[in-house]
């Protein structure tokens, strides 16, 4: 069982998914950087200085303090219940990024592929009884019929 493991492990669709995942998720973490430490400050700064990062909703009032709360880390530390939607707002513009640059890689990488030509046609059907036979025959091997001479 460790053996078929082994073997399993180490064909190339499974190298290549994980050297896919790992640099997957370094990429993610660069551009998810990009995003917030880059992109959404300008904007932010354009919308009047929102900090995306302190966009919530609370649902509860901490214990400890019952706000209100400037920024998240204090209705965090407070124990507040929230709905961060600054932070989905971060994190899909993120994703988007991310899908749009996966969406290039692949188009690239397909676009490198060498197209196949398709297989000489190297056999014809028998008229007469349609097995099927080499294309420069003239009689048939199957039913012995005479057939007309292949077109060049």
């Amino acid at each position: 069982m460790l053996n078929e493991f082994k073997k399993f492990a180490m064909k190339g669709n499974v190298v290549d998914m994980a050297v896919g995942i790992i640099i997957g998720g370094a990429f993610s973490t660069i551009v998810k950087s990009f995003v917030a430490d880059i992109l959404m400050p300008p904007i932010g700064l354009l919308l009047g200085g929102v900090d995306f990062n302190d966009m919530f909703i609370v649902l509860k009032a901490g214990v400890e303090n019952p706000g209100p709360y400037v920024a998240l880390v204090d209705a965090q530390t407070a124990g507040a219940v929230t709905i961060n939607y600054g932070l989905f707002i971060t994190n899909t513009i993120s994703f988007l990024i991310v899908a749009f640059a996966v969406f290039w890689l692949v188009k690239g990488m397909n676009s490198l592929r060498t197209k196949e030509e398709p297989a000489p046609v190297t056999t014809k059907s028998c008229q007469f009884c349609f097995s099927t036979i080499p294309l420069k025959a003239t009689r048939c091997p199957s039913c012995t019929s005479e057939l007309p001479p292949a077109e060049s």
